[in-house]
């Protein structure tokens, strides 16, 4: 939640343009079948026909392939008297005096706080413990105070050199494919993100230059099927033009991944350029297309990435995100481009990328050894920059180019699932921190996603030391006969003074990047009205700072599990992120967080039974600890969110004027909603609509071999149920989603589905 322990995930936004065509109409009046050319086809509502044969070629869900080769690339070595030169030297500047600024900055700033420790501590004689306390308090010091520098470039460049925001290109000369993965997601919501996208684009003149592509990893087999319907539905809506695609992987290998790998390996080869989305992602026309410019104008580019804010979500702890987001991402990631530079990261979506070169450099090996720590590279995106950057191209981030989007998750418990996963992700790239040929600040971004994880078990053991070393002065019997003669025992003493003066340096530290985020909108009349005014936007920024500091101990005892289940070799695997605004049940939420409780009033306990002054200097880490349940569920509440919005708090520009793709979005997505397919039995679809069975199995890919003697128990056991169904409403019942997978897989087994009876209609 918290945009200074995310660096290398800030967001921003930006409006759109409203497309001409923008109607909710759904599906045209139903044609004739009679009226129809077989040309025509690609442009029906499944239901509306039953294709012959030889028509299903009309209807082929993607282009005829045209793939690269993408080799795996080595960690352990590379020759650097193979990498690319500069086509265009005057472009290839690396920003030393910012670097300088910044690192240097941070080394100073740490220099200062481990000297003020020294001296906090330097009272009486240095024990073990102390030396922890000075080692540990370094290690989580140097961390906050590269955001504190960084933050500073990104508030000077934001208030004196911010760049104009590049024209929409008005001619294009090369071919953009523009690929959303999806794995399990509503239909509804992200056919309709990808159609206001192509109809924005539209708009310009220039949509013959982008083919969109979705790419379906899904294994629910209800899911498969409603995405299968929304793609013949979309192409009905779109008409004859659409250059829209669909795929589905029967194995989703390597994940996300791997399913761009195999997209690029079969169908790269006639794209200049891929824009990459995730399935929460949304575009402005112009945002897509000046990328593509962009791209076109600077050959040395590999990777440019846009800045995604987050819109769309009411519920608390979603809106506090996508109110710090936009407040404070900007100048943590405006700062993180300027001393980047060429040398910049890559977030995985919303960004675009050179086809051929990510396909020449950027093929992922598997990390030796068994999850979590080996197998697929989960974090691939910082790895896919860093190969890409080794190789000669550059990679950079457009901090202000605006009009780039994604969604956030709607409570703490789901922002933890996904936070496990990037957790597992980052601490793999200890094993990827050391690879031959990499750039100094491609290590530094590296380093910078491991620290953002262990940072937290850190600062945990911070604090155990020294409640440990308070107990030890209130409590443990001095030892009066060490090796060393001493008059006087060895008292572990502090200087309080200078630890209270410290304390307050580094919660300004903590908090200058939030403060130079306020500063920034307040200074900007129209970001500053956006938030419903002056007072407003301070009254927003002090709810989401006290609501940060007291779901930061949570989330430091969350990310500390996490950290320690890894190390002990629990693999997270990959489930679908929840991206509706409901609510968790209570009970979930208790059982959850009921070991953070427990935690807090043990530390409230303890700090009141060693000294009362202990239990209040640890107060917000006890409150937030106590209050764990109590935060986690007002935190998915959307009464709560939709009350602070009726109050004017919480606001951001894209919500006070909701870009225009948004608007056509969510009503798409609200409109296909309400047909309800997203939710239909995929065995039913099937079974009831011959046409789109048909097309269904035009779709699949040609089946294997089988080898003699190999049977596969899935396929036995499916075929046995549906042997013995009566009619369909026993193959619904008792068919498992792998058996379902099975059926929907292999056309014999879907001849057999179709010729079972319909069930017989209630009496």
């Amino acid at each position: 939640m918290d945009a200074l322990t995310n660096m290398d995930k800030p967001h921003m936004a930006a409006t759109g343009a409203a497309p001409a065509q923008a109607d909710l109409s759904i599906a045209p009046p139903e044609p004739k079948t009679s009226e129809l050319k077989p040309s025509e086809l690609k442009t029906l509502e499944p239901e509306t026909l039953e294709p012959k044969p030889s028509e299903l070629k009309t209807l082929e869900p993607m282009p005829p392939e045209a793939g690269l080769a993408m080799p795996v690339q080595s960690l352990s070595r590379f020759d650097e008297a193979g990498q690319r030169k500069n086509s265009a030297p005057r472009l290839a500047s690396t920003p030393v005096l910012t670097r300088l600024a910044v690192f240097g900055g941070a080394f100073a700033l740490t220099l200062y706080g481990a000297n003020e420790m020294y001296g906090v501590i330097n009272v009486g004689a240095i024990t073990t413990l102390k030396v922890a306390l000075l080692v540990l308090f370094v290690l989580n010091f140097s961390w906050i105070a590269i955001a504190f520098t960084s933050g500073i470039v990104g508030f000077a460049w934001l208030l004196f050199a911010r760049a104009a925001a590049p024209e929409i290109p008005t001619q294009l000369g090369k071919r953009t494919a523009v690929a959303m993965p999806i794995y399990n997601e509503a239909p509804s919501r992200v056919f309709a993100a990808v159609q206001a996208m192509i109809e924005d684009v539209g708009t310009s003149g220039l949509g013959a230059c982008f083919d969109w592509f979705f790419l379906s990893d899904t294994t629910n087999p209800d899911v498969w099927i409603a995405e299968e319907r929304a793609f013949l539905a979309m192409r009905a809506r779109i008409g004859a033009s659409a250059r829209v695609f669909y795929r589905h992987r029967p194995k989703n290998t390597a994940r996300k991944a791997g399913n761009i790998a195999d997209f690029v390996t079969r169908w790269g080869g006639a794209y200049e350029h891929l824009v990459v989305l995730d399935a929460d992602s949304l575009m402005t026309g112009r945002s897509i297309l000046c990328l593509a410019a962009a791209m076109e104008a600077d050959p040395d580019s590999g990777i440019i990435q846009t800045l995604p804010l987050i819109i769309n979500r009411n519920t608390f702890f979603a809106r506090l995100q996508q109110f710090a987001a936009r407040i404070y991402g900007p100048v943590i990631a405006s700062g993180l481009a300027i001393w980047s530079g060429r040398d910049g990261n890559y977030w995985g979506h919303n960004a675009i990328i050179r086809t051929r070169a990510f396909a020449d450099h950027c093929g992922l090996p598997d990390l030796r050894g068994r999850p979590p720590f080996g197998g697929h590279i989960l974090s691939h995106d910082f790895v896919e920059a860093a190969l890409m950057r080794r190789a000669g191209y550059a990679v950079y981030m457009l901090p202000t180019l605006g009009g780039s989007f994604e969604e956030s998750p709607p409570s703490l418990i789901d922002l933890a699932a996904r936070d496990r996963r990037w957790c597992q992700g980052n601490l793999q790239h200890i094993r990827v921190l050391q690879a031959k040929g990499l750039k100094l600040a491609t290590r530094q971004h590296f380093a910078t996603g491991i620290m953002g994880y262990v940072a937290s078990p850190f600062w945990m053991m911070q604090l155990i030391v020294g409640i440990v070393l308070v107990f030890q002065s209130a409590y443990v019997r001095p030892e009066y006969f060490t090796d060393e003669f001493r008059l006087f025992p060895a008292w572990p003493v502090f200087d309080a003074e200078r630890a209270l003066q410290l304390f307050g340096v580094t919660m300004a530290v903590l908090l200058a990047p939030k403060f130079f985020g306020i500063l920034v909108a307040l200074f900007d009349g129209a970001t500053r009205r956006a938030c419903g005014g002056g007072f407003r936007l301070l009254v927003s920024a002090l709810l989401e700072i006290v609501m940060s500091a007291l779901l930061a101990p949570v989330m430091m005892v969350i990310q500390t599990g996490s950290v320690m289940q890894i190390l002990l070799g629990r693999d997270t695997g990959w489930n679908p992120q929840r991206r509706d605004d409901g609510s968790i049940p209570f009970m979930s939420i208790v059982r959850r967080h009921r070991s953070h409780v427990a935690l807090g009033f043990l530390a409230l306990a303890a700090g009141l039974i060693v000294s009362p002054s202990l239990a209040a200097w640890m107060s917000p880490t006890i409150a937030g600890l106590v209050l764990a349940i109590f935060l986690s569920w007002t935190s998915g509440m959307l009464s709560i969110g939709m009350a602070l919005k009726r109050m004017g708090l919480l606001l951001t520009p894209d919500e006070t004027t909701q870009p225009e793709i948004a608007r056509r979005s969510n009503a798409l997505a609200d409109k296909l909603a309400a047909e309800g397919r997203d939710e239909e039995d995929a065995l039913a679809a099937i079974h009831a609509d011959p046409a789109f069975r048909a097309m269904h199995e035009a779709f699949l890919p040609p089946a294997p071999a089988r080898k003699r003697g190999v049977i596969d128990p899935d396929r036995a056991v499916a075929e046995a149920k549906l042997n013995d169904s009566a009619d369909i409403a026993d193959a619904v019942a008792w068919l498992k989603p792998r058996e379902r997978m099975v059926v929907l897989h292999d056309r014999a087994l879907i001849d057999f589905l179709a010729r079972l009876p319909a069930a017989p209609a209630p009496q």
